[in-house]
Parts: C-alpha cells; structure tokens; sequence
C-alpha cells in the first residue's frame, strides 16, 4: 500500500532569525556580516522589518572594487559632506522572497530555477528567516537517515517492531500484518516532514 504525504514546510528548514541590514547600513559594515557569517546576502529591511531588498556579494564586490580604484596616491582634504556608501544605493529592490508556510519544494524550485543562492522568508512582509542553496543540500544529504531514525523512534515508543528503509523520501515498512496494521504504520511514518509517501510489505 501506499499514503502520499504533505511536504515539509519552509518555516522548518529555514535560518533564523534572519541576519538583515537596514537601507542606511554602510556597505563596509554588509560587508562584515557577509565575511562573518558565511553568506552571501542578506535581505533589506525598514525600522519595522518588512523586507524592502537584498543586497548580495554581487552588489557589494564591484562598489567596492570602484572604491579602490578611486583612492588617491596622497591624502585629502576631505568635505564635511562625504559619507560612506550605504546599501540602499547597491541593494536590489525587486527581491524573489517566499512564505514560511509554503512547501519546501517552493523554495527548492526557486533556487534551482534562478541565479540566487538565498531567499528570504517573510511572514507577511516581514522578514523572519532565510533559506539558502547549502540549508536544501545539507538537508537533502542527511533527509533519508534523519526520517528513518525518526520514523523508528515513534515505533519503539508504540512496542512496534517493524523494520524501515528510506530511500530519497520514501518509506518502506515491512512487518505490518492486515489492514489495521497497515494503515498504522502509514500514519506514524506519514506524520514525520521530509517523507514523499509510505510502502507496507
């Protein structure tokens, strides 16, 4: 037999919170958090965090390289009117965000169909985590342990001692013996996130 289940939700994967920066943050200080933290965006936010853009490693490598290139061989006398360069004069205004109570399969889509390496997730319009290429990868790379371990777990707790192999998300019980027995086993392995549908033999 065989159960199709719901997909895990992005609210489930995603980082957070979210590391953000505000249009007036200086683009030596977005800089920072990117080499930091090990990202390689991070979304835009007003003084409420709804999400206004993203700036990315993209828009922060050429402003700086400009700035470089126009650093004198011998010092200034400087304007008081000078200041540093702030994100929202780089950053992108149209952003690819996605919601957290959207399936994962949403995201992974985005990510595979796009040039972008992170999404931010709001709730709304406001920003509450950020899922990443390397987030889906590491959770694609350990998926099929991490639901076996799982899915055993809820069947020693019931005194149930079925065998379970996972196998890119989907699941094959083997041990159940009947209807009843069946539609149980694909009710405690449907119920774990991550799994695509359940087998009984």
């Amino acid at each position: 037999m065989e159960q199709e289940v719901m997909m895990m939700r992005i609210k489930e994967l995603m980082t957070t919170p979210a590391i953000t920066v505000l249009g007036e943050t200086p683009v030596s200080e977005a800089l920072r958090l990117l080499d930091r933290n090990q990202i390689t965006a991070l979304p835009v936010v007003d003084r409420q965090g709804r999400l206004i853009g993203e700036v990315s490693e993209a828009d922060l490598i050429p402003d700086m390289l400009l700035v470089e290139d126009r650093v004198p061989s011998y010092p200034m006398k400087l304007s008081g009117s000078l200041r540093p360069r702030r994100v929202a004069e780089v950053m992108a205004n149209l952003v690819i965000s996605v919601q957290a109570d959207e399936d994962l399969d949403a995201a992974i889509d985005l990510l595979r169909a796009t040039m972008v390496k992170s999404l931010p997730v709001v709730e709304g319009d406001r920003v509450v985590g950020v899922i990443s290429r390397s987030d889906v990868i590491h959770y694609l790379a350990g998926r099929d342990a991490s639901i076996r371990n799982r899915i055993l777990d809820l069947l020693r707790e019931r005194n149930l001692g079925w065998q379970v192999e996972v196998d890119d998300g989907i699941v094959h019980v083997h041990g159940p013996i009947g209807e009843l027995e069946r539609e149980r086993a694909e009710a405690i392995a449907g119920a774990v996130p991550g799994v695509i549908a359940v087998h009984t033999t």
